[in-house]
């Protein structure tokens, strides 16, 4: 481990440096192509202390040189970007039936997207199955030339992970020379929505899947919320319809029972297609279904929108709570609503007019980011960290760990 300084003054300019690096990195990801003299103007800091903030990021790789800016008034300046020759970033989701592995570069272009099934004997061995996917996605990155800046890890609600699973995987990949993190599936999703979607700036934001059970991540005030013990968002035994079927809880119509992942697709397979299709092999899992639902949407099949119709407006009396409670800007729908939502938003709009809770319908949009949001999120959360001051190389960084903040209570 790299032991940090221990003179309080030494601490201290170490810090301070690398909050600076990391609000230069920042501003030149929100406004490259850029000059040395835009990011001082953009930061306040001064041009010799951002030339000197700049030559370290050069040398580390995080920034490169992309040519002069002839069209400028005076002096034509060296304009500079983010490197992404040099680093990847990862993330994997584990959801109910399958895993996803992303890498992405410092600039947040994808360089890799994994989909494995996850059968039921691998999530018996979770750890080890999710490290035989990492040590691959770390393997491509070094055979690439890259240098890994860390893992994240996306675990649905459900899984049956717990909070010494990060823990658990960096022992699997055995010291690894990054940091290696986990988290709610939702909670990474959200994040992925303000970087690499369309909703960047927006300070209140809600994303909300059902991989397997409802479950929404939340940006409230420009900031992640996880509540006190990182249950926030834990809406899967939301009551939306007393009269409703049974849900494992003991209750009934929670929004797992009548519009969880599994409960949508239930309703709208058509009775009996399930039991012809498993005399041809496996029982067909929830994604099948989806597909095979969205297939049939798309072909017009009136049984299959009438039963997305429905599932729209319960979906719609959990989604108005959200509204009510929290007031978010937008409401996305992502996980395996978002290849449902050209259908399920009709109903959920009715709803939330009903009770004049989204009355011109702009606040609940469907996920432009499909369904690998929170391994995309959690690569993103990664290059958030790097960008919060934590950068490769620095006292922060270190092969057992960086000091960071916990995501997995």
């Amino acid at each position: 481990m790299i032991t940090p300084p221990t003179d309080p003054q030494r601490v201290d300019a170490a810090d301070v440096r690398s909050t600076n690096l990391a609000v230069v990195l920042r501003c030149v990801r929100e406004q490259a192509p850029c000059s040395r003299a835009d990011i001082a103007a953009a930061t306040g800091l001064n041009k010799t202390t951002v030339s000197s903030l700049v030559s370290e990021l050069l040398k580390r790789r995080l920034l490169r040189e992309v040519g002069m800016a002839g069209n400028r008034v005076g002096r034509p300046a060296v304009m500079l970007t983010l490197d992404g020759a040099s680093y990847a970033a990862i993330g994997v989701e584990v959801a109910a039936e399958h895993l996803t592995a992303i890498a992405v570069d410092l600039t947040g272009r994808t360089l890799l997207s994994w989909r494995r099934a996850l059968p039921p004997e691998a999530r018996t061995r979770l750890v080890t199955t999710v490290a035989a996917l990492g040590r691959r996605v770390v393997t491509r990155a070094d055979q690439d030339g890259r240098t890994v800046l860390g893992l994240a890890v996306a675990l649905a609600d459900g899984t049956g992970a717990g909070p010494g699973f990060a823990t658990d995987l960096a022992a699997a990949l055995q010291a690894p020379t990054f940091p290696v993190e986990a988290g709610r599936g939702a909670d990474f999703a959200v994040l992925a929505e303000r970087r690499f979607g369309p909703h960047a700036g927006v300070a209140d934001l809600v994303y909300l899947t059902a991989d397997p059970a409802p479950a929404a991540g939340l940006v409230l005030g420009g900031t992640p919320h996880r509540g006190s013990l990182g249950r926030s968002g834990d809406i899967a035994h939301l009551v939306v319809d007393p009269a409703g079927p049974a849900c494992a809880c003991g209750r009934r119509g929670c929004l797992t029972a009548v519009a969880g992942a599994a409960a949508v697709a239930r309703r709208a397979t058509p009775p009996g297609a399930e039991a012809v299709a498993q005399t041809k092999g496996a029982p067909v899992d929830v994604d099948q279904r989806i597909d095979a639902a969205v297939a049939r949407a798309h072909a017009g099949d009136r049984p299959t929108l009438d039963a997305l119709a429905a599932a729209g407006r319960d979906l719609g009396g959990g989604v108005a709570v959200l509204l009510r409670v929290l007031d978010p800007a937008v409401v996305v729908l992502g996980g395996h609503y978002a290849p449902l939502a050209p259908w399920l938003l009709p109903g959920v709009h009715a709803v939330l007019r009903e009770q004049e809770a989204d009355v011109d319908g702009r606040r609940v949009v469907a996920s432009t980011l499909g369904r690998d949001a929170a391994a995309l999120g959690a690569a993103g959360w990664i290059l958030d960290v790097v960008e919060g001051g934590r950068l490769p190389g620095d006292h922060l960084w270190s092969a057992a760990g960086a000091v960071q903040p916990r995501l997995l209570t």
